[in-house]
């Protein structure tokens, strides 16, 4: 217990981030770097820039999984779990609070305007951790090479699941096609690798799946929560590309699979949806703090809505669990593998490949918002947009304005205007 006491100033900011992180993924990045390498200084660029690539290789919430190797570095499992817990809590608990809200008053009266400029903001921050990454990874020609050919597939592939993991790795074998820029090591010999978490989530993945066709086949009274469990668990072990990628998979899932005169011959009781409820809140949750992986707290809520408020509240606590623990069995058992791994030469020269990679990523993904952001409508909602893009820029380039000062005036402008 008093190792984890003088933690507390960390799990603070852990706290403070979890309530000011807007934007998604791409935008957190930025606001990690300023936090935990600037600020605070808990890791270094290089550290960052090493989870970030790492984080993008494996499957599941990538900003959660780095902000939990940050806790991890620092203190161990304990501190990981306990980051991880305090970053999701308020975004899961605000989805899930939603799923009450809409399930009760309908999807007519939820309308955001206070975050209208949240997502130029997102911009600026994520044009802030490609600039500083830019300089950290691109020092030779490979690595431009490699920095354009991720920007220009990530740009026109975006949705893409397999495109970032791909990128990633052709970039790590890329670089290794010369051995001029790194001296041959003497490779070390791997340390034990504790294999509990990898096979937890085996065991739960089989025990989550042998329960929902069970309790399918046999028609429980109260399968759906077995269901919505193996639904969300099987979802965070197998999505890439972040919230891009689970939110078509839950549109499948539960709006176009439970009208399918096949599925309901296997299952005349499906989980279902409705479409309007599902696109409100993958809406709101890109406009609150937090992982986007939380939609997951609010979609549980709104599947199980029908049962009674407590079976609702529980299917907001399976959503919250099952989408976010795969992630963290992932990350904790193949970060010490990694780190391993490492030892080798040819990780070693993979990872110039890799971070060269990542760069081209951040700056296709600053592009891609850009576009559904309005910057040449010529009126005062896209001046303002543009305002704000560089204003958050040049305030973290040039200024040590802590990033939830800028969120503040980002919101206020935004209920103003």
């Amino acid at each position: 217990m008093n190792k984890l006491v003088r933690h507390i100033p960390f799990l603070k900011a852990v706290f403070l981030h979890s309530v000011t992180a807007f934007g998604g993924p791409q935008g957190h990045i930025g606001m990690v770097l300023k936090t935990f390498v600037e600020r605070r200084k808990d890791i270094t660029r290089d550290e960052l820039m090493e989870y970030v690539s790492f984080c993008q290789m494996l499957p599941g919430a990538s900003s959660t999984q780095t902000l939990t190797l940050i806790g991890f570095k620092r203190g161990g499992v304990k501190l990981a779990v306990l980051t991880l817990l305090i970053w999701i809590f308020p975004a899961c608990a605000l989805m899930g609070g939603l799923s009450f809200v809409v399930g009760n008053i309908g999807t007519s009266n939820i309308k955001p305007t206070l975050f209208q400029f949240i997502q130029p903001m997102a911009i600026g921050f994520l044009a802030y951790a490609a600039f500083k990454a830019y300089h950290i990874s691109i020092k030779n020609t490979i690595t431009q090479v490699i920095m354009l050919v991720a920007l220009l597939a990530t740009y026109f592939l975006f949705k893409t699941p397999w495109i970032i993991p791909t990128l990633i790795v052709c970039g790590g074998i890329a670089t290794n096609f010369s051995s001029r820029r790194i001296p041959e090591k003497e490779v070390i010999k791997p340390k034990q690798i504790r294999w509990t978490n990898i096979w937890v989530f085996v065991l739960i993945f089989v025990v989550a799946g042998f329960l929902s066709e069970t309790a399918r086949k046999q028609s429980w009274e109260n399968k759906k929560p077995y269901n919505l469990f193996e639904n969300f668990y099987r979802f965070g072990s197998f999505v890439f590309g972040g919230g891009d990628v689970l939110i078509p998979l839950m549109l499948d899932q539960y709006v176009v699979r439970p009208t399918s005169e096949r599925v309901l011959r296997k299952n005349p009781d499906p989980i279902k949806v409705e479409r309007e409820e599902l696109l409100t809140g993958a809406g709101i949750v890109r406009a609150i703090p937090g992982p986007v992986f939380s939609i997951a707290s609010y979609m549980g809520g709104i599947a199980l809505k029908n049962e009674g408020p407590r079976v609702q509240l529980l299917g907001c606590v399976i959503g919250s669990i099952a989408i976010f623990l795969p992630s963290a069995l992932l990350v904790l058992f193949f970060f010490p593998v990694w780190q391993n791994l490492k030892k080798f030469v040819v990780v070693l020269r993979s990872l110039e490949g890799i971070n060269a990679a990542v760069v081209g990523i951040m700056i296709a993904a600053t592009l891609y918002l850009l576009k559904d952001v309005s910057i040449v409508s010529f009126n005062t909602v896209s001046y303002i947009n543009i305002g704000v893009i560089l204003g958050t820029l040049l305030v973290l380039l040039y200024s040590k304005t802590p990033p939830p000062f800028i969120v503040l005036v980002c919101l206020i402008t935004g209920f103003i205007f």
